[in-house]
C-alpha cells in the first residue's frame, strides 16, 4: 500500500520524537524465512525492457487513469515476466480498477482512508483511487512511481514473500511491523529498478529525476534507480 507523502513525513516525523534520546541497544539482527532473505528473484538480473512510452494525464479523470494504468502495466508486465519465470515461480498478470471514492470494494475489504493505492493479494488486484494528488504536480511522477509500487507488492506475492509474512497473534507486533517495512521499502525499491530502466524512454527531463531521487516527490526518494 502506498500513502501520501504528506503521511510520510508525519509518520517519520514521529518515529523522530518518539525516539528521544536514549541511545540504542545492541541487537542482533533477526533471521528471516529464506524465501524473504534469499528469494531466486534477487539473483535474476537486470531487467532489460528499457523502453516504455508514458502516457500524458492532465485532467486525472477517472477514464484518463485507467489508460494510463493500462499501458503502464502492460511495460511492468513486460519487463517482469522474464525474470518471475528465470526464478522459477509462475506469473500472472494482475488486475486493476480505478475507484472515485473510499470505501470501495477491493477483495480485501474496503478501500482505506488514506491510501494513494492498494494491492489484494487475494485477487491479484491492483486499486488506485483517483485523487488530485496524484497529478497536482507531474514533475514529481507519483503516479508512475505508485503504480510501480504496487506492482511490486504483485511480484511479493508471486515470488511467495507475501504469503511468508508473519501472520500477527497479538503477541508478535514487533516483527510484523517491522516485516511489513521491510516489505514497503522493497516495494519502493522494486518500482526504482523498473523506473530506472525504462528511464530514458519516458521522456522525463534531468531536473525531475534529480528531484525524485532527493526525494523531493515521493515522499522517500528512489535512490534505487540504478541509472
Amino acid at each position: 500500500m502506498r500513502i501520501p507523502r504528506l503521511a510520510l513525513m508525519a509518520g517519520a516525523l514521529a518515529s523522530v520524537l518518539f525516539a528521544g534520546t536514549a541511545p540504542a541497544a545492541a541487537v542482533s539482527a533477526p533471521a528471516y524465512k529464506p524465501v524473504l532473505a534469499k528469494n531466486p528473484i534477487y539473483k535474476t538480473g537486470e531487467l532489460g525492457l528499457e523502453t516504455c512510452e508514458e502516457p500524458k494525464v492532465l485532467t486525472g479523470s477517472a477514464e484518463e487513469v485507467k489508460g494510463y494504468m493500462d499501458v503502464v502495466l502492460d511495460c511492468l508486465n513486460t519487463a517482469w515476466e522474464p525474470k518471475i519465470k528465470k526464478a522459477g515461480f509462475a506469473f500472472s498478470k494482475p488486475s486493476f480498477q480505478v475507484v472515485t471514492k473510499v470505501g470501495a470494494a477491493t477483495g480485501c475489504g474496503k478501500y482505506p482512508w488514506g491510501a494513494l493505492a492498494v494491492y489484494c493479494s487475494i485477487n491479484k488486484k491492483i486499486s488506485l483511487l483517483v485523487q488530485p494528488a496524484l497529478v497536482e504536480e507531474q514533475a514529481d511522477m507519483l503516479l508512475l512511481v505508485t503504480v510501480a509500487h504496487e506492482y511490486g507488492h504483485h511480484i511479493q506475492q508471486l515470488t511467495g514473500m507475501l504469503k511468508a509474512q508473519t501472520r500477527y497473534n497479538g503477541k508478535n507486533e514487533a516483527k510484523v511491523l517491522d516485516e511489513m517495512r521491510r516489505l514497503e521499502l522493497q516495494a519502493e525499491c522494486l518500482s526504482g529498478a523498473f523506473i530506472g530502466d525504462v528511464w530514458h524512454s519516458l521522456g522525463r527531463r534531468q531536473t525531475e529525476f534529480d528531484y525524485i531521487v532527493k526525494g523531493g516527490g515521493s515522499g522517500g526518494g528512489l535512490g534505487a534507480l540504478g541509472i
